[in-house]
Parts: structure tokens; C-alpha cells; sequence
């Protein structure tokens, strides 16, 4: 490598990961700000009795409803910066850092990738409440089989810079801004990941491991592979393959529906993956464990509908 092209190549780098970040630290500031704000007035203590009973269920406290929260009405990263403020007040498992990701992953920025969904042609709410409920009961079982297994149940090590009890407004701002340097150091490493697995083949690998399985959770030709891209790239790439089938008038409604409610409870499978082992998850609840839920729920919801009339399963 010359060294020019080497130049370039980091150029190419750095303006990828600023790219990328930047995206992030216009959602991440201003919630950083938000909840800094209901911190002070006492409102987080409020909100978190509110989701208590939610959270409950999945065996988390209140206020990571807040994180969970945020992460379905922004991004991932919205809830990690919620969580990355309210790190010096929770005591976590390494269990229930893995259950929390678990929930974003599967619910997360509902208003955007819904839009896509019904860009596609699948029926809004009930995908959105499939992703909703869905992660509630893989959380819900998830913190069963922790519990009941003894598993992961020591303190968790979090990423971020913690202030101290009560910190001053400077000392805070500090805090965040390193806590914001170590998430776009996170997203320049999984970029850098994200370039070698796609250069030693392994993205393709992981696609033709998913492949076979489609079928029998109701996957056409047709719709097989691009859910698999979709399930892997994010449900925005697959998104728009879909539509762009859809508009070649390749896949029909029953394909679009199985497809999007797969990829609605299983995508982002690299990326979004890497970052929640960045927060503390772990493989075997945020991946493996994902993926086998998914397809289990989409395989039982392709036969529930397959005893249903046609005008119920498929309105419009």
C-alpha cells in the first residue's frame, strides 16, 4: 500500500465513523440533556414507578423502563445514553444487562422501522405489536432461565464513565462527553469489524447458515433471501429490498408479512449485535438465543394464520 492510498484509506475511515457518529450525537446530546433534567427535578424516580410494573415482568428495575423507553421511540443508541446517565444509579447482573439488550434489540426505533414495514406492505400495529410483545416474552423468558440456571448472576461491568453521587453540572458534563468519546470509539471498532468480516466471507457464511432454515417458517424463494440480508444489514436495507420486489410485483402480501416479522424481531444481527456486547450482553441471549426465538415465533404465527380466513389474515 502506497502512501497515498494508505492516506486514503484512512480518510475513508475517519469520515465513515464521523458520518456515523455524528447521526448519533444529534439523538444522543439532546437525551443525555433530557434526562440530566428529569434526574434533578425528581422525575426519573416518578417515571420509574410508572414502568415498574412493566420492567418487572423481565425482572429489571423501573428505571431501565426509561432506557427500554427511549430506545423504541428513538435509536439503540438513544436508550444507551440513557443508560449511560443513569449508570451510577443501578447495580446490574451481567443477566440483566444481556435481558435489557435483549429488549432493545427487538424493539427499538418502532416510529421509523414501522414506516418501512408498511412502506413494504405489512399491517402497522401488528407488527408493531409482535416486536413490542415479543421482546416482553423472550425478556420475561430470557430472566427465567438466568434466574432458574444461576447464570451470569454476578455484577456487570459497564462501559461507561460514572460520575460521582452528586456531581457537579461541570463534572457531569465531563463525564458524558468522555461517555460519548467511548461509543464513537465502540462505532469506529465495529465498523472495522464489520469491513473484515465482510472481507474473510463471514457475513455470507452467517446468510447461508439462515438460508435453509426460511422455509420452514413460511419463506418463499422469493422472500428467503432478502430477509436474510435484512436480518443481517438492518431492517432498513431489507426494508427496501422488500419494497422494490414488492413493486416488481414478485412477492405477495402473505411473503411480505412473513418476511418483515421475521426481520422485525431478528435484524441488525452484526451491528446492532456488536453494540449491545459493547454495553455488557451476551452472545448467547442477544444472538443465538434471538435468533432461535424468532424463528420460532414467526414459524408458529405462519401456522396460526394458515387456520385463519384470508380477509382476517391479510386486510386491504
Amino acid at each position: 500500500m502506497t502512501s497515498g492510498t494508505k492516506w486514503a484509506w484512512l480518510f475513508r475511515i475517519a469520515m465513515e465513523t464521523w458520518s456515523t457518529s455524528w447521526e448519533l450525537i444529534r439523538i444522543m446530546v439532546p437525551v443525555m440533556i433530557v434526562v440530566k433534567v428529569l434526574t434533578e427535578i425528581g422525575a426519573i424516580t416518578f417515571l420509574s414507578a410508572l414502568l415498574e410494573p412493566v420492567m418487572s415482568v423481565i425482572g429489571l428495575p423501573g428505571s431501565l423502563g426509561l432506557v427500554w423507553a427511549t430506545a423504541m421511540f428513538t435509536t439503540i443508541y438513544g436508550g444507551m445514553a440513557v443508560f449511560a446517565t443513569l449508570a451510577s444509579t443501578l447495580d446490574l447482573t451481567v443477566a440483566q444487562v444481556t435481558v435489557l439488550c435483549s429488549a432493545m434489540l427487538i424493539a427499538h426505533a418502532l416510529p421509523i422501522e414501522l414506516s418501512i414495514s408498511k412502506k413494504a406492505g405489512a399491517p402497522l400495529w401488528p407488527i408493531g405489536l409482535l416486536r413490542f410483545f415479543g421482546a416482553l416474552v423472550y425478556c420475561f423468558l430470557l430472566d427465567r432461565f438466568y434466574r432458574g440456571m444461576g447464570i451470569w448472576q454476578q455484577p456487570a461491568e459497564l462501559l461507561f464513565f460514572t460520575p460521582s453521587a452528586h456531581p457537579t453540572l461541570a463534572q457531569w458534563t465531563l463525564q458524558q462527553l468522555l461517555n460519548l468519546g467511548l461509543i464513537i470509539f465502540v462505532i469506529f471498532c465495529i465498523l472495522q469489524i464489520m469491513r473484515i468480516l465482510r472481507y474473510i466471507g463471514a457475513l455470507g457464511l452467517l446468510e447461508k447458515m439462515l438460508a435453509p432454515l426460511l422455509p420452514f417458517v413460511g419463506m418463499s424463494r422469493n422472500a428467503a433471501p432478502l430477509t436474510v440480508v435484512g436480518m443481517i444489514m438492518g431492517l432498513g436495507y431489507g426494508g427496501a429490498l422488500i419494497i422494490r420486489e414488492t413493486a416488481k410485483g414478485t412477492m405477495n402480501r402473505k411473503e411480505i408479512v412473513y418476511s418483515m416479522a421475521l426481520m422485525g424481531l431478528c435484524h441488525g444481527l452484526i451491528e446492532d449485535t456488536l453494540l449491545m456486547v459493547a454495553l455488557g450482553g451476551r452472545l448467547g441471549g442477544i444472538l443465538w438465543g434471538r435468533i432461535l426465538f424468532s424463528l420460532i415465533v414467526v414459524f408458529l404465527l405462519v401456522r396460526m394464520l394458515s387456520i385463519l380466513p384470508q380477509k382476517v389474515k391479510y386486510p386491504g
